[in-house]
């Protein structure tokens, strides 16, 4: 059966996010659907429905992420795509969501058209894919990849609150049991996701699809500073050690860091000050931040002179410096011969797919620890995500699901080994 006989529908996967979409907090801007939350559970309770409806045999794994599987021609390793349906706090309506039920769509059409792959065809819609308030991104897919291990369900929120606490009291799942969800390598064949951007580059080069290289590392920052509170009228500038200047002082650096190194960013994304008065001198200062790269030593590098810098900041104000790393995650490279078959598959489609970094972490890179894994970008509307603004305009959506149907027929036809 020629793929040219798929026939994908736009009003069909319009008619699907407008629905997804509405299952949202409504007392929050935008579009808010985090996990933990019961719109989060009846998010998976529909996609679970919808699968269904689209001929999967349905099913929710012990870390509840809602896997559909559509029969191949023989048994073995499925091909496995699909992304996440929770959403940060008042964000969009694309972000995730697009990955899930752009596969559906796609699996509808190939049934349709009466197209059997020769591996099984799984969809996953992932748990948590979002940071949490534990500070856990990418839940259900760390459980899949392996990734996931018992510290993290030690994490706790700011109320105390253990993140197994969590799992059972409000999202139903046995923090134990979902530690079992791991897939063992033979499962999977190969894994391919849909996504925005989340960035401006391809509606910058105006281009249509991108075909993505890598994720890049991520690692995070704390930074503290410890001085004294002072009267801050009857202290004069040279008695003070004023913790607040020298956060702010290395907020500055870091940027400097990352504008003197453009392989990688760097963000300072939160302050903290006590006593927190504007008649006080800060006592105490706190940051946390940020740092991403495709490349382990830039990232490396990186810590080295943010501790420099952060050294340097406080012995100019008698200030006492602490920096710790609580998490580091490596870069993700796929593999050349995962993004030739998908270039490939982009370029049957009648497009020229522009080669792009994600900057922003995917369920993707935890697949990747099981097998070769992918990814393919449409394009956001002003580079705009994780707010209401975000908007991928129809047009790029049929382009993004055309070509993740064209990548996941090719990628059934090629060996696993082959793809490495």
């Amino acid at each position: 059966m020629a793929l040219e006989a798929l026939e994908i529908s736009g009003e069909r996967l319009s008619d699907e996010l407008d629905t997804l979409s509405g299952i949202t907090d409504d007392s929050r801007p935008g579009w808010t659907r985090t996990a933990f939350s019961d719109v989060e559970r009846d998010g998976r309770q529909w996609l679970a429905s919808r699968m269904r409806d689209a001929g999967l045999e349905v099913r929710q794994d012990s870390a509840g992420n809602v896997i559909g599987t559509l029969s191949g021609r023989h048994t073995g390793p499925a091909v496995v795509t699909g992304s996440h349906i929770d959403t940060v706090d008042s964000g969009g309506r694309y972000d995730g969501m697009v990955g899930v039920l752009g596969a559906l769509e796609a699996v509808k059409a190939m049934r349709e058209a009466g197209m059997t792959l020769d591996h099984p065809l799984r969809v996953v819609g992932f748990f948590g894919e979002e940071a949490n308030e534990f500070g856990l991104a990418h839940f259900g897919s760390r459980a899949i990849g392996g990734t996931l291990l018992p510290q993290h369900l030690e994490l706790r929120n700011s109320e105390g609150v253990s993140l197994a606490a969590a799992l059972q009291a409000r999202a139903g799942i046995d923090p134990q049991a979902c530690m079992k969800a791991r897939w063992a390598r033979l499962e999977a064949h190969a894994y391919v996701e849909l996504h925005i951007e989340q960035g401006p580059l391809l509606e910058d080069h105006k281009r249509s699809i991108g075909l993505v290289t890598g994720i890049a590392g991520a690692q995070r920052f704390t930074a503290s500073f410890s001085g004294r509170p002072d009267h801050a009228g009857n202290t004069p500038l040279n008695r003070r050690s004023d913790a607040l200047c020298a956060a702010a002082e290395l907020t500055v650096s870091i940027e400097q860091i990352a504008r003197d190194h453009p392989d990688g960013v760097a963000t300072v994304g939160v302050i903290k000050v006590s006593p927190g008065a504007s008649n006080v001198v800060p006592g105490h200062a706190e940051l946390l931040g940020d740092m991403r790269s495709l490349y382990s030593l830039w990232l490396k590098d990186r810590r080295d002179e943010t501790l420099r810098a952060a050294q340097a900041a406080g012995a100019s104000r008698g200030v006492q410096v602490s920096i710790a790393w609580p998490s580091i995650t490596d870069p993700t490279l796929f593999t050349e011969p995962m993004q030739r078959v998908i270039g490939e598959a982009i370029t049957a489609t009648g497009h020229d797919p522009m080669p792009i970094t994600s900057g922003a972490g995917h369920d993707a890179q935890e697949m990747a620890a099981i097998c070769p894994a992918g990814m393919i970008f449409i394009p956001s509307h002003d580079g705009r995500s994780h707010c209401p603004q975000e908007h991928t305009d129809a047009s790029d959506l049929l382009v993004g699901v055309r070509a993740l149907a064209e990548a996941l027929v090719a990628l059934d036809k090629v060996d696993k080994a082959d793809l490495a």
